[in-house]
């Protein structure tokens, strides 16, 4: 490939950098009867090519699929050679797109694996996990390699297309959970809305997630798998009256990712932008569109391309703590505290803060942590109500529990995402009720900081309280913190409240 192919941008591929290659052409030797009589049963071209180290996000490969087609089989390799240090070596994903294009949010989306498998294929009656059984129509189809990563030296890849020829099969109608199970009623409910299986880079089926969610206690969970919707239709069987299992995406893209949690079953949210192309408005209203919520995901991880460059106007809540608790989300929890702030200053709505697993594999424990919502049923909108309104609090287990409530001097309480209204000199009283947190310490923290600090009895179980007054106190939320393990820094944290908000304002 020469260099000022490289440099070709392709405007319909959407708003990211992108660049479209030579076409292969399987027409000239595909069945004259379309149906596999009078020419090969199978057909395969291969495409070798180097792409420069700042090549575009995406580069597309056009494919020429004739009639009579009933399986596309794709395999693709690239080298790895040795980066300096300090500098990522070559790492490359790989989906396609049907005969109806790839135009940033359009329909032509067909599957999306990255870098997980370096195999795939379609039918009409069953695809690779990650991609989308469906029709094999006839016309221009789309391998979409993505270039996350390139060592200086550039990645020299290959990509072989298999056709195979006869009659096509049938597409089953995908089978997608409930949007409701039985419940208690208005009460709290446990779930983990960040999870990853086979159908994107996770190493667990769905009925290994299903049976580790209800071994961990919970009573929802969202799939939400990289870039592709293929997962939303595997669970057949694998819900019940225990058991809610909502459909989501994670949406992946090269600044940052975002859980579109519970959003209408077999709806694509497009990736294919970073923040400069300033096209996440117009996903983040076609997540809600499609009645999901927009949580960004993991906002200050180290892996490329995971830090959010997005901003948080579009959120509707923020993982503020995904898998076991790191720096990261020590980071995270204080930019979002801040935004708590800057709701007392200015009024306006706030950002709730949930947590997630985001479990792919063992040892990754699903269910650490799990967010807890306050619901009047166990359902999709219930629970996305709750999250919205800020009636959650977020565990590490559901072996810890806790209640957290602010009470006014003639009985006025408010609960965790409420607000106690009352005049600045009015004396309130902050008080947590935790079990099963042994050897842990619970901290009140306010706009100021953390304001009060005392350790619960050994076994775990105990009240504390604080008294202080709305004047002293725009908000008051509860952290439940292990000892810590380096010296000068907090301990992990165990679980922890959305804030109480005081006063009139």
């Amino acid at each position: 490939m020469e260099r000022r192919e490289v440099l070709r941008l392709s405007a319909a591929a959407g708003a990211a950098g992108a660049l479209t290659l030579g076409r292969v052409s399987f027409a000239e030797a595909a069945p004259a009867d379309g149906q596999g009589g009078g020419g090969p049963a199978e057909q395969t071209r291969t495409v070798r090519g180097h792409l420069p180290a700042g090549a575009p996000d995406f580069v597309y490969l056009p494919v020429d699929v004739p009639r009579g087609v009933r399986e596309i089989a794709v395999a693709y390799r690239y080298d790895r050679p040795p980066a300096p240090e300090g500098t990522a070596g070559n790492a490359c994903d790989i989906g396609i797109f049907d005969e109806r294009g790839t135009e940033l949010g359009g329909a032509g989306f067909r599957g999306w694996s990255g870098g997980a498998r370096s195999t795939f294929f379609l039918r009409a009656d069953d695809a690779t996990p990650g991609y989308l059984p469906g029709p094999i129509n006839a016309g221009t189809w789309h391998i979409a390699l993505g270039p996350y990563t390139v060592a200086p030296q550039g990645l020299d890849y290959e990509v072989t297309l298999t056709l195979r020829h006869g009659p096509q099969g049938r597409t089953p109608a995908p089978v997608h959970p409930p949007e409701r199970a039985r419940g208690r009623g208005r009460a709290w409910y446990r779930g983990d809305s960040h999870l990853h299986s086979v159908h994107s880079d996770g190493k667990r089926t769905p009925a290994q997630i299903a049976a580790l969610a209800r071994a961990a206690g919970l009573d929802f969970l969202t799939t939400t798998e990289h870039n592709t919707t293929s997962g939303h239709r595997a669970w057949d069987g694998l819900w019940g009256a225990d058991l809610l299992i909502l459909t989501g995406e994670e949406v992946t893209t090269r600044n940052g990712h975002v859980v579109a949690m519970g959003t209408d079953p077999g709806v694509f949210i497009d990736w294919r932008y970073r923040a400069r192309d300033n096209a996440f408005g117009r996903f983040a209203r076609a997540i809600r569109r499609a009645g999901g919520l927009v949580i960004p995901a993991h906002p200050h991880a180290t892996c490329v391309g995971c830090n959010w460059k997005f901003g948080l106007n579009e959120a509707d809540a923020v993982e503020v703590w995904n898998g076991p608790y790191g720096p990261d989300d020590e980071i995270t929890l204080a930019e979002w505290d801040n935004t708590l702030a800057a709701h007392v200053r200015g009024g306006g709505a706030w950002l709730p803060a949930v947590g997630h697993s985001d479990a792919h594999r063992d040892p990754d424990v699903v269910g650490l942590p799990q967010t807890v919502v306050l619901a009047d049923d166990l359902s999709r909108r219930a629970l996305q109500d709750g999250i919205r309104a800020g009636r959650v609090w977020i565990a590490e287990s559901a072996a810890l529990d806790l209640s957290f409530t602010v009470t006014g001097p003639r009985g006025e309480h408010a609960g965790i995402g409420e607000r106690l209204a009352l005049p600045g000199t009015a004396a309130v009283t902050a008080s947590l009720t935790v079990s099963g947190a042994p050897g842990c310490t619970v901290s009140f923290v306010t706009d100021q900081g953390p304001r009060h600090s005392a350790p619960l009895p050994p076994s775990g179980d105990g009240t504390v309280t604080w008294p202080t007054t709305p004047d002293n106190a725009a908000y008051i939320r509860a952290e439940v913190r292990h000892p810590p393990s380096t010296a000068g820094l907090p301990g992990p944290m165990a679980a922890m409240t959305n804030p109480i908000f005081l006063g009139r304002w």
